[in-house]
């Protein structure tokens, strides 16, 4: 009899083990996705510390080895060391891993792993699977009838995530390869660059495999169209993606999400392209030595970029300080939400911006596009920029008080690191130990934090069947 009880007691721990983790994904969505990323770091910490990892067969600093990683995972493109020439191929493959694992996204990750552990997606997780992924989610508060009824897609959006980020990454690949050839590289090298340029523009990471990075592409417009093309179709997103996908020629059943996130992506990005002509068309460094086709594509380039794409022609360093804080201001705003890029995201930017043209015109609700935005996502976007701001604001205090840098340098580097865009003045490569730790920080928080704070403040709305009385303090 003893030797039953004995038998059993490792299979009670280990269905004991599983109810406490299951417990963890349904009632706590957001802390499973944080943990799920934490852990991915720490694998890859561990594998990019192996001598195996660099190409001189010697274990890799532990700031170098961790900054890395949460670049990696995070799918960010800052690195503290040369990527082209520090990493072996075996370096290079499980960065090449880990930036499609990331690009996943932090909710959708952590939906199919709550699916694997569990075997099936709670309702807890179908919701939080619907509040990232699923395009005809209107808010994250209480879901209605109709939502509820999408519920049954989620399954089939998760699947549109890893198949979709599939097929964009080997169509570029493909398409990269002859261009790369064409520009100079090897035919063999390029076997490799081709889906390791694919996978980092579509990832919005931009890490090279090569000397000199993107610059030595600087006068091949096929191969920046195409890292483009990459960048712009990882910002979007996996829920405009897959409403595109269904109704690509049926503009009036495109969700409000999606119309937001393509309008205000291609209004920035337009924009933005205008803004780098004007501050740099006289910079002998940048657009001034140039012609005014070059300026006009260079400047386009630079603001799909600046859009969490992370390569750049242009060393950041020359720009005027004027243009690095207009990049900085992009950055910030990022990509569509539940996508590769980072930031507060586009939709945030206009949901804001329309509730302030709203009260501007006396308006008593927020309306676009023919649908009534609700409050509680309007709380939810000044809750993503005041958290954003605030990560910021202290990183880069922090960091200037380390380094004492020039702040527009900092400044500039840390919002790279929080919207995970990977543009860099050079600061990061040069950061003592201590700032490099503040910095890998920063990445993680900006990368998770955005995504699970939205979520938790959605999952905390509550009806409330009272009202206080009003008193309206001066604002202002």
């Amino acid at each position: 009899m003893s030797g039953i009880v004995s038998a059993s007691s490792p299979r009670q721990r280990l269905e004991g083990a599983a109810a406490w983790v299951k417990h963890i994904i349904t009632s706590s969505p957001s802390r499973f996705a944080i943990v799920v990323f934490a852990l991915l770091i720490l694998v890859f910490t561990v594998l990019l510390s192996l001598p195996i990892s660099s190409a001189t067969g010697e274990v890799t600093p532990l700031s170098d080895a961790l900054f890395t990683a949460v670049s990696t995972i995070c799918v960010t493109g800052l690195s503290t060391v040369d990527m082209a020439t520090h990493w072996s191929p075996f370096g290079n493959v499980m960065i090449f891993i880990g930036v499609n694992i990331g690009a996943l996204g932090v909710l959708t990750l952590a939906s199919l792993m709550g699916m694997l552990i569990s075997k099936r997606l709670g309702l807890r997780a179908k919701l939080m699977a619907a509040g990232d992924t699923n395009p005809m989610r209107a808010h994250g508060g209480v879901v209605n009838e109709s939502q509820t009824v999408r519920l049954g897609e989620v399954g089939q959006l998760l699947t549109t995530v890893a198949v979709s980020a599939l097929i964009i990454e080997g169509a570029l690949a493909v398409l990269l390869y002859p261009a790369l050839v064409m520009a100079g590289v090897e035919p063999i090298a390029a076997l490799w660059e081709a889906p390791y340029f694919a996978a980092m523009a579509f990832t919005n990471t931009g890490f090279t495999p090569n000397i000199g990075g993107v610059a030595a592409f600087a006068d091949d417009y096929l191969v920046l169209t195409l890292l483009m093309a990459g960048v712009f179709l990882g910002s979007i997103g996996f829920p405009v993606i897959y409403t595109l996908a269904k109704h690509v020629w049926h503009v009036k059943r495109w969700s409000l999400h999606t119309k937001l996130t393509l309008v205000t992506t291609v209004l920035l990005f337009v924009l933005g392209a205008a803004v780098f002509v004007v501050l740099e068309y006289l910079n002998p460094k940048t657009f001034g030595s140039m012609d005014a086709w070059d300026t006009t594509f260079q400047a386009f380039f630079l603001s799909a970029m600046t859009r969490s794409g992370g390569f750049n022609v242009i060393d950041m360093a020359d720009l005027n300080g004027s243009s690095l804080l207009a990049a900085s201001m992009l950055m910030f705003v990022g990509g569509g939400s539940a996508s590769t890029a980072g930031g507060i995201k586009v939709t945030t930017l206009a949901v804001l911006a329309i509730a302030v043209w709203s009260e501007a015109k006396g308006r008593q609700s927020v309306e676009a596009f023919g649908r009534r935005i609700p409050s509680d996502v309007q709380r939810v976007a000044l809750s993503v920029v005041a958290w954003g701001a605030t990560i910021v604001a202290l990183s880069t205090i922090i960091i200037a008080q380390i380094t004492q840098a020039d702040i527009s340098h900092v400044l500039f580097d840390v919002i790279s690191a929080f919207a995970t865009v990977g543009l860099s003045t050079g600061l990061t490569g040069e950061l003592p130990d201590s700032a490099t730790y503040v910095m890998a920080t920063t990445i993680f928080m900006g990368r998770v934090g955005t995504v699970t704070l939205a979520a938790a403040v959605a999952a905390t709305s509550r009806s409330q069947y009272y009202s206080l009385p009003v008193e309206r303090p001066i604002v202002g």
